[in-house]
C-alpha cells in the first residue's frame, strides 16, 4: 500500500479506536489505561495516515509527539486542539503495564473523544482532497 491508499487503510483503522472510545465514557468500567490507550492507538493511526498522504516515511513508533514533529517538519502545522493528545504516548507501552493512579490529574473523557473526532475529521478532509 501507497500514499492515499495507506492513508485511507490507517483511517479506518483509526475509526474503530474512536468508535471504541465512545463507548468507554464511563470510568467505573473502563478503566484510565485502557481508555487512554485507545486514545492513543487513534491519534498515532490518524497521525500515521495523515504522513501517508503526503508521502512522509515515518518508523515503526508509538511516539505521537514525533509524529508530529514529523509532519511539522514536512511543512504541516499540526492544529493546536491535537497538543494534549499527543501526551497519550505513555499508554501505548507504560501504562499498558503499569497503572494510571500514580499521576495527578485524572482524564477528561469527552474532552479527548471530542478532540480525536476533530482530528480525525481534519486528516479525512485532507485525504479525500487528495492534495494533502
Amino acid at each position: 500500500m501507497k500514499g492515499l491508499e495507506q492513508a485511507r487503510h490507517f483511517l479506518v483503522m483509526a475509526e474503530k479506536d474512536g468508535r471504541a472510545l465512545r463507548g468507554m465514557e464511563d470510568g467505573e468500567v473502563f478503566s484510565a489505561e485502557i481508555f487512554g490507550f485507545h486514545v492513543q492507538q487513534a491519534v498515532e493511526k490518524v497521525l500515521k495516515a495523515w504522513l501517508c498522504a503526503l508521502d512522509v516515511t515515518f518508523p515503526r513508533t508509538h511516539d505521537l509527539e514525533e509524529l508530529g514533529a514529523l509532519l511539522e517538519k514536512a511543512g504541516r502545522e499540526v492544529p493546536e486542539f491535537v497538543a494534549e493528545l499527543l501526551e497519550f504516548t505513555d499508554f501505548a507501552v507504560a501504562f499498558r503495564y503499569e497503572a494510571f493512579s500514580d499521576l495527578d490529574a485524572d482524564i477528561d473523557r469527552r474532552d479527548c473523544i471530542e478532540r480525536v473526532a476533530r482530528l480525525l475529521q481534519h486528516v479525512r478532509a485532507i485525504v479525500a482532497r487528495g492534495n494533502p
